[in-house]
């Protein structure tokens, strides 16, 4: 491990449980698994000790999907309780959503850095004009397509997610405001895809990283063996326990505010995520 003072340390573990708890409170309060977070904070983290550019990217991803497992899960469980998750999407979204997280966790083995945050910054930028600026009169119909599209859409969002880190819900809830969806369903709903995504992409992630977990060429990928592939456990241990704690919260904070203050709140997110990934290209 790298010389680290004690001060460093505690600022570190303080640092990581502040992340978990901000990311819990996110989680419910979109619906999404936190991963927009987590993967820039973990950005940091990995660059302080010296984590080489070439994987940094893919283990801040696969620990993000193995971090939002339990924070998922605790979402939907809290927007479930408030009767406003449609079943009959997730049921359509099933199957394609994990078969497009296993091609994805399949891509992160050989793609470059720049892809994984060119990804981010693509996404996060559209969710978050459309959430800014868009209108009601912003859709591609007023009801949802047929099951071929949707299943298309479900294997697109599960591909995107496994390389960003994230549990899917910015990417359903905003193709689902293009179909006429209300933002305070589409934000439920899409946290039933959290586990979806979040278990078989973590699982892929430690596939694609198996054998550069501790050495990448000659450089040590880390500076303790404390990972699974691209999963590292010292983040996820670390930042778990505050995520699922806050996670309920939040779900409560978002079915208390408005419909513009959640499109409002959620857009900023996304921005501030965007040009984060933006500067460090």
């Amino acid at each position: 491990m790298l010389d680290v003072s004690l001060s460093e340390l505690i600022l570190i573990v303080c640092g990581l449980l502040a992340a978990g708890a901000f990311t819990g409170l996110l989680a419910g309060v979109f619906g999404v698994g936190g991963g927009a977070v987590l993967v820039p904070i973990l950005y940091e983290f990995f660059r302080m000790f010296e984590v080489p550019d070439e994987v940094r990217m893919p283990l801040c991803v696969g620990t993000s999907l193995a971090i939002i497992i339990p924070t998922s899960i605790l979402s939907f469980r809290a927007h479930r309780k408030k009767g406003a998750v449609d079943f009959s999407i997730l049921r359509s979204w099933a199957v394609p959503v994990v078969l497009g997280v296993i091609v994805g966790g399949a891509i992160a083995r050989y793609a470059p850095e720049n892809l994984f945050k060119l990804v981010f910054i693509a996404v996060a930028s559209v969710s978050a004009i459309k959430l800014l600026f868009g209108r009601d009169t912003w859709r591609f119909a007023s009801e949802l397509p047929g099951a071929f599209v949707m299943r298309l859409y479900g294997g697109v969002i599960g591909v995107l997610s496994a390389l960003m880190g994230i549990g899917g819900g910015q990417l359903s809830s905003l193709f689902m405001t293009f179909y006429g969806q209300s933002i305070h369903r589409a934000v439920a709903t899409s946290s039933g895809l959290g586990p979806l995504i979040a278990i078989p992409g973590a699982l892929s992630y430690m596939a694609a990283g198996w054998g550069k977990s501790s050495q990448y060429g000659d450089v040590a990928l880390l500076q303790w063996p404390y990972s699974i592939g691209y999963v590292s456990l010292v983040g996820l241990i670390l930042v778990f326990p505050a995520s699922s704690l806050a996670a309920p919260w939040g779900a409560r904070m978002a079915h208390a505010m408005s419909k513009r203050k959640l499109e409002i709140s959620f857009g900023i997110f996304l921005l501030v995520v965007a040009l984060r990934f933006v500067i460090s290209l």
